[in-house]
C-alpha cells in the first residue's frame, strides 16, 4: 500500500471568548475545543505555564500522547504477527521542551517507557526488539524533528 495517502481534518474552536474578547495577554481564556467529526470533543487549554487550564488536555500533552499511542498500535501490531501475545501494555512517557529567548519553543526529547506483559516466555527477546520496528515505523515519529527514544521493560505473564 506504499504511495496511499490520508488525510485527516480537525476543528479547533476558540471557546474563550464567551470570556470576553483577546485583548491582553494575561486575560484572554486560552480555552479551545478540538472537534473531530464522530468523535467525542477534547477541552483544551495552554500548559498552566501559559496561563491555561491545568484541567484541559494542551497541545504538548497531546504531542507526547500521539507519539505514545503511534508506537504502542505499532507495537501490538508486530506482536501479533510475529506470535506474542500481550498481556498488558502501559507506557509511562516524558518530554522535555525548552524555551527560547524570543518567546517561543521546541520539543528536545521524548522518552517512551513502555511496560509489557506478554507470552510466550521465550519470545522475550524478540518482544524487547520489536518495540525497534514499531518506533521505525511509526508515522508520528517519523513526523518529528526531535528525538524519540524508548526503554522497554517487559515481563512474562504468569
Amino acid at each position: 500500500m506504499s504511495g496511499q495517502t490520508h488525510s485527516y481534518t480537525v476543528q479547533t474552536i476558540w471557546t474563550g471568548d464567551q470570556e470576553g474578547p483577546a485583548k491582553t495577554y494575561k486575560t484572554y481564556s486560552r480555552d479551545h475545543l478540538i472537534r473531530i467529526k464522530g468523535k467525542p470533543d477534547l477541552p483544551g487549554s495552554a500548559d498552566p505555564g501559559f496561563r491555561g487550564d491545568p484541567s484541559r488536555h494542551n497541545p504538548e500533552d497531546l504531542l507526547v500522547a500521539s507519539l505514545s499511542a503511534c508506537h504502542m498500535l505499532w507495537y501490538l501490531h508486530l506482536c501479533t504477527v510475529n506470535g506474542i501475545a500481550v498481556h498488558a501494555y502501559t507506557d509511562d512517557a516524558t518530554a522535555l521542551m525548552e524555551e527560547t529567548e524570543d518567546g517561543g519553543g521546541r520539543f528536545t526529547s521524548v522518552t517512551l517507557n513502555p511496560h509489557v506483559r506478554i507470552s510466550p516466555a521465550h519470545m522475550k527477546e524478540l518482544a524487547l526488539t520489536l518495540h525497534g520496528q514499531a518506533h521505525a515505523k511509526c508515522f508520528i515519529a517519523n513526523s518529528v524533528n526531535f528525538p524519540v527514544s524508548h526503554r522497554p521493560e517487559i515481563t512474562i505473564e504468569s
